[in-house]
């Protein structure tokens, strides 16, 4: 188990995946694993911890797929930016159920649903200690969420980005398919990067390296398992520096 001296952090991001609202589902949102996520959040920012949040929109469409199968790359991108909207919803409504207040900002103008990416006004809305849901990746195709999420943290200058897997960190080759994967404990961005470890997307790593913000990969599907790292008590991997 990976013991490490507790940090409190003031401003947190997590990243999760689209994926990781499915449940067993094999595609689509699962209300009780949405409401098992929400609870995580809720369980962190109970410890004073400013949250803002990326959802990916694998699990209603994803533009890389899409655009495998022939559809124009730009199109399927902008479908993709749409799914993560969907997915930001779901959990807003998740966390007001617990009480909670939260907003959704999109990179994508529908203000009948969500406000307007205006950084002045995020920010403010983490003071308040509003959870805060970024959606619609970076309004721009041919970016992920995964940069998205490296992006808006370091406009909203956040201390760290949590990316939550299905697996409890960073691994030489998949653990679900080889018994024999070791796991780090920390790993630098370059390293990351050169051995395609696939904690983010390059321009994520780069991004995120370039502004010095570490990135600790743990798993989702452990319960407290947001909470338990930040309190230095969960198995993780670190990348830094």
């Amino acid at each position: 188990m990976t013991t490490e001296t507790p940090r409190q952090y003031g401003r947190v991001m997590l990243k999760i995946s689209g994926e990781a609202l499915m449940g067993d589902q094999g595609y689509g949102l699962h209300p009780p694993t949405v409401a098992r996520i929400a609870s995580e959040v809720e369980a962190v920012q109970a410890m004073g911890v400013e949250v803002c949040m990326v959802i990916g929109g694998g699990n209603i469409f994803r533009g890389l797929q899409g655009s495998a199968q022939g559809m124009e790359r730009t199109t399927a991108d902008y479908m993709g930016m749409l799914a993560t909207v969907m997915n930001a919803l779901a959990m807003q409504s998740s966390l007001e159920a617990r009480g909670l207040h939260c907003r959704v900002i999109s990179a994508i103008r529908m203000d009948e649903v969500c406000e307007p990416y205006i950084r002045r006004r995020a920010i403010r809305h983490l003071e308040k200690k509003r959870i805060v849901i970024f959606a619609a990746g970076t309004g721009n195709p041919y970016f992920t969420t995964d940069t998205a999420a490296t992006l808006r943290a370091s406009e909203m200058n956040c201390e760290v980005i949590f990316k939550g897997t299905k697996v409890d960190g960073v691994y030489d080759k998949d653990p679900n398919k080889f018994p024999d994967a070791k796991r780090y404990e920390t790993v630098s961005y370059d390293e990351a990067l050169q051995k395609h470890l696939g904690v983010m997307d390059a321009s994520a790593i780069a991004l995120a390296r370039d502004n010095k913000l570490p990135i600790i990969v743990f798993s989702l599907d452990a319960p407290g398992g947001f909470r338990s790292i930040l309190e230095g008590r969960g198995i993780s991997t670190r990348v830094h520096n």
